[in-house]
């Protein structure tokens, strides 16, 4: 299984290029894509293409919330803005689901590299 995050999400549906845009192209056609919450939240937030949208993300699955997992993102930021390093609470949540699930994260974001070097986020 491997998670997108929603900044390679978005680029592939823009038409762009990147290796992360091929990275998720590639895992469209398998079985292997998997969505974090917070990620359908942004995705179906969005009021432009949502009619686009909604076909693609109701035939993925979504990771579910395990126990203690708001307590645990928590942590994670916590931990990166105590080095000085920055840390959104969406990407906070997006890392901590897949760390959960053991589940490796395409994104665009440089900003998630914090969540590898520090919290076991594993990047695509």
């Amino acid at each position: 299984m491997i998670a997108v995050d929603t900044s390679t999400f978005v680029a592939y549906l823009e038409g762009a290029s990147g290796l992360d845009v091929e990275y998720f192209a590639g895992a469209l056609t398998g079985n292997d894509l998997v969505l974090p919450a917070i990620v359908v939240t942004e995705l179906l937030s969005d009021p432009g293409p949502r009619k686009l949208l909604e076909p693609q993300i109701e035939r993925l699955t979504m990771l579910p919330i395990l126990e203690g997992y708001w307590e645990r993102a928590g942590g994670a930021r916590r931990k990166l803005r105590t080095l000085g390093l920055r840390a959104k609470i969406a990407d906070a949540l997006i890392a901590q689901s897949c760390i959960d699930h053991g589940v490796a994260l395409i994104t665009r974001d440089n900003d998630f590299r914090h969540f590898e070097k520090h919290c076991g986020l594993k990047l695509a």
